[in-house]
């Protein structure tokens, strides 16, 4: 036989092992945007004329178990030393209603809230007594990363569980997609006999390798057995020979767009707006392909989840001048001009320029990560006026706030009470408003409401700090007794830090209602 009749021969033969459309692995949780990249093995389909070694004894599926084997469900990548958080963080809880609670919406509002929820995602902590071997609860923290967008660190706790199981690959994949990593994730495809691709996938990597030839081997193998879609079959065509298609006008965007589609959307000239598409996607916009404008914008609003480091955001702030005025070009400008003045010590320019940078890091809720960069830095300087009331806020929304409010003279009320929430003391004090009155009584004694303290009664930390921090984002949207509860469970669990950052963003940020 020819070699290359072998080699068609052997792409049909794998063409024909892939899964049947019928057989595709449905989504496992809330994350609908993952693309179908593998899919579970069709049944083999029993022949009834053919005998059977028993008779008269019926089958069930048997579930094996190793004893003592490791539980992926423990995977982590802080420990406790690091999270402060107990290594029976979930105790007797139920693996279910814990995943429940993980991946549930949330109000985006407080980035100390975003940090402690990253916290107890990434946590290494002893699984629930029920987990099984399903990876249930690993799957739902991966699944809750990559809803925030944080793909890095989704990344690493994938890598840790070091597992081939679909559903994790399916994610794993979806992420190199992004980051534009996807040979690595084709690579790994093709070195895990256990992934079933799904024709989309196998194409999308055989053209990525460079086997064109095979690739549309097999999207027409795909064709005639009826398993790729209609508008599965148009945009692999374009991605596979763009060019019969340069004068067609331009595909319609799916109603679904996933990474892979999206991917080769982008491969084929056409390439989709991530602005209305989950966080997640912004990172492809990070890549050196991206313009300099779509990184921009891509860097604020991941640093505004929290997403990523606040450095990326100023290297790419700092990387070149504004070529034009207004929207993110204007928050460029003005970063550049304070970092100038930053760098000259030039305490008059950045005592001018103060108002201007922090009106618009205010107005693109971009605060936290300004403080984290500069809050120590503009502490030390001695500002007068409204200079130094910027300073003194953002020192508090930066990670030194402790230090930085126990050094601060209190010019009225309300930076009092801002000093005395960052030591956690606010006895002797009076509140300067509603929600200041919300805040105070978790730091003066106030008990958990019965729930919350059964749980942690029970042990089940980890829960009560998922509901406490719903209860304390529903505070900020108007509910201000769950600001009370949710506060004093945090103080009450050890998690003081976190309770005197969330409160002091309480006060500090703009995200009421």
């Amino acid at each position: 036989m020819p070699i290359e009749a072998r080699r068609i021969g052997r792409i049909l033969a794998l063409c024909l092992l892939m899964p049947l459309p019928g057989h595709a692995e449905e989504p496992l949780s809330a994350i609908d945007w993952l693309s179908q990249s593998v899919a579970t093995p069709a049944p083999v389909p029993v022949d009834p004329a053919r005998p059977t070694a028993t008779t008269g004894v019926t089958q069930g599926a048997v579930a094996v178990t190793v004893i003592g084997a490791p539980s992926a469900d423990a995977v982590g990548l802080l420990p406790p030393t690091v999270t402060g958080l107990p290594a029976s963080l979930w105790g007797p809880g139920r693996t279910t209603d814990i995943a429940a609670l993980l991946t549930a919406e949330r109000v985006d509002s407080l980035p100390s809230l975003r940090g402690l929820l990253l916290t107890v995602l990434l946590a290494e902590a002893q699984p629930p007594a029920d987990a099984g071997t399903a990876a249930t609860l690993l799957m739902a923290r991966i699944d809750k990363l990559l809803d925030m967008g944080a793909l890095d660190q989704a990344r690493a706790l994938l890598d840790a569980a070091g597992s081939r199981d679909p559903g994790l690959f399916r994610r794993s994949f979806d992420v190199a997609l992004l980051t534009g990593e996807e040979d690595r994730g084709c690579r790994i495809m093709v070195e895990s006999p256990g992934l079933a691709p799904t024709f989309p996938a196998r194409i999308f990597c055989l053209a990525r390798s460079g086997d064109w030839n095979a690739a549309a081997l097999t999207l027409r193998t795909g064709q005639a057995l009826g398993y790729i879609t209609d508008e599965e079959d148009a945009l692999l065509s374009r991605f596979l020979d763009p060019d019969l298609f340069e004068d067609e006008p331009p595909l319609s965007t799916p109603a679904r767009v996933t990474p892979l589609a999206w991917r080769m959307f982008e491969a084929i000239g056409e390439p989709l707006s991530t602005a209305t598409l989950p966080i997640a996607f912004a990172h492809a916009e990070l890549r050196p392909q991206a313009g300099w404008k779509a990184q921009v914008e891509a860097a604020e609003r991941l640093a505004r989840a929290g997403a990523i480091s606040p450095n990326v955001l100023l290297g790419l702030y700092t990387e070149r001048r504004a070529a034009a005025s207004g929207g993110v070009w204007d928050r460029v400008a003005a970063f550049q001009r304070f970092e100038a003045a930053l760098d000259k010590g030039d305490q008059g320019a950045i005592a001018r320029i103060l108002p201007e940078i922090w009106s618009q890091m205010t107005g693109s809720e971009l605060e936290v990560p300004f403080a984290d960069l500069y809050g120590t830095r503009l502490s030390a300087i001695p500002f007068s006026g409204e200079a130094a009331e910027i300073a003194f806020a953002v020192g508090l929304l930066s990670p030194d706030f402790e230090s930085i409010a126990a050094r601060h003279d209190p010019a009225n009320p309300r930076e009092a009470f801002l000093i005395a929430l960052a030591e956690g003391n606010l006895a002797g004090l009076t509140p300067p408003d509603s929600l200041a009155r919300a805040i105070a009584p978790a730091f003066l004694g106030h008990e958990p409401d019965a729930d919350l303290s059964q749980l942690v009664a029970e042990g089940r930390i980890g829960e009560a700090i998922l509901i406490a921090i719903e209860k304390v984002e529903r505070g900020v949207q108007g509910d201000l007794d769950g600001v009370t509860d949710g506060l004093a469970l945090l103080r009450a669990v050890g998690m003081e830090k976190a309770a005197r950052r969330t409160a002091l963003e309480l006060v500090l940020l703009e995200r009421r209602g």
